[in-house]
């Protein structure tokens, strides 16, 4: 952990309090807290406040997984997600994806697993997604790919990064940037700007106002040939930031919804993603919050789907992430039916309707809480 890190969490732990009813359930973990129950981490639906039919799932709904999809229903599902820091989704614009993402030979998720150049402020998780990647994607030779990032929990895309890229992409927008421990109420980061033109914009999150870390990315010798990307990094870990390449702005959804795809890990994976996302759009269009691919519009659910993300045995996995709220929410078990009650009770609210049975863990940087 950095220290400058250690010093934002330093300076916000008076900011948060333990719920005097809750406190058997409550662990200090650097500054932030471990609730050690579901009903600690996200409130749960009550009849009283959120209606008699609240927990119930929905009658109307007529998407319906297959005979034979079968799950474990038995295992306790809360506090075995292994915590995260910063989670990036690399567009891809697929939905299956080789077993190991890393393996994809020449791309960026090959690059972020070889890297010497590693996060300073904990945990990566990288998933491939099925964002579609910018044209010159399509056009460019293997393992000069350039693709889109989504860096969560900032809520902010980095453009046309390729493998080379990588020290600029953990310096600039890992390292500088919010965590799930980062406090929301600090004003330590802001968000990046609106897109900027190429080389010398001052579009990274910096903290407390310091002056931008800058990277120097050695441009010769590239070639139209993968590269290796081992050999790529030896020269890389020591290098000074002084010129800046990649741009960013910022994801302009109010949330996000994250469904495991791969059917190369499990096959359920691939039979519940497409089934859950017509019944998201079902239930979000009406609502004027659906929001697909290339939908730029500000606020809104935007939907993506998600290369492996552990326990497929419980699928399907959805992670909702809220960017004004600051939380992540990830659930597990879901089928069709709930889907209109976590719209509404858990996307737009913040509680799970189900905590005992689909939640698996999260964060919550306004209150200061984390799963693990």
């Amino acid at each position: 952990m950095s220290s400058a890190f250690k010093t934002i969490i330093s300076r916000s732990q008076s900011l948060f309090s333990t719920p005097s009813s809750s406190t058997t359930n409550l662990i200090a973990v650097d500054g932030f807290t471990a609730a050690k129950d579901a009903g600690s981490l996200f409130p749960g639906v009550n009849p009283a406040d959120d209606g008699e039919d609240c927990d119930q799932d929905c009658s109307s709904c007529s998407i319906r997984y297959p005979s034979k999809f079968s799950i474990n229903e038995d295992d306790e599902l809360y506090g075995h997600v292994k915590g995260w820091s910063v989670h990036l989704l690399i567009a891809t614009g697929k939905t299956d994806w080789v077993r190991d993402v890393a393996d994809e030979k020449g791309s960026v998720m090959e690059a972020l697993e070889k890297s010497r150049v590693k996060p300073k402020n904990g945990r990566l998780m990288v998933s491939a997604s099925n964002m579609p990647p910018p044209p010159e994607f399509y056009r460019a030779e293997a393992g000069g790919q350039p693709t889109t990032v989504l860096v969560l929990p900032s809520f902010v895309f980095v453009d046309s990064v390729t493998p080379y890229d990588i020290p600029e992409l953990i310096h600039r927008f890992v390292d500088a940037g919010p965590t799930t421990t980062t406090p929301l109420t600090s004003p330590a980061f802001s968000a990046a700007p609106e897109r900027e033109g190429q080389g010398g914009g001052s579009d990274s999150l910096q903290p407390n106002g310091e002056a931008p870390l800058s990277l120097q990315i050695e441009t010769e010798g590239r070639t139209e040939e993968p590269p290796d990307i081992s050999a790529l990094n030896d020269a890389l870990p020591e290098l000074l930031l002084s010129e800046r390449k990649l741009s960013s702005h910022p994801c302009a959804h109010s949330y996000l919804i994250l469904l495991c795809s791969q059917k190369t890990r499990d096959a359920r994976c691939g039979q519940s993603a497409p089934l859950l996302r017509r019944e998201l759009e079902r239930q979000l269009r009406p609502l004027g919050l659906y929001r697909d691919l290339d939908d730029e519009r500000p606020g809104g659910v935007g939907i993506y789907f998600i290369s492996h993300v552990g326990g497929h045995k419980y699928s399907a996995n959805m992670i909702i992430y809220r960017k004004e709220e600051g939380q992540a929410i990830w659930l597990a078990r879901v089928r069709p039916e709930h889907v209109e009650g976590i719209i509404k009770h858990t996307v737009l609210r913040g509680k799970v309707v189900h905590p005992g049975r689909q939640l698996r863990g999260g964060f919550d940087r306004l209150k200061g809480l984390i799963s693990w």
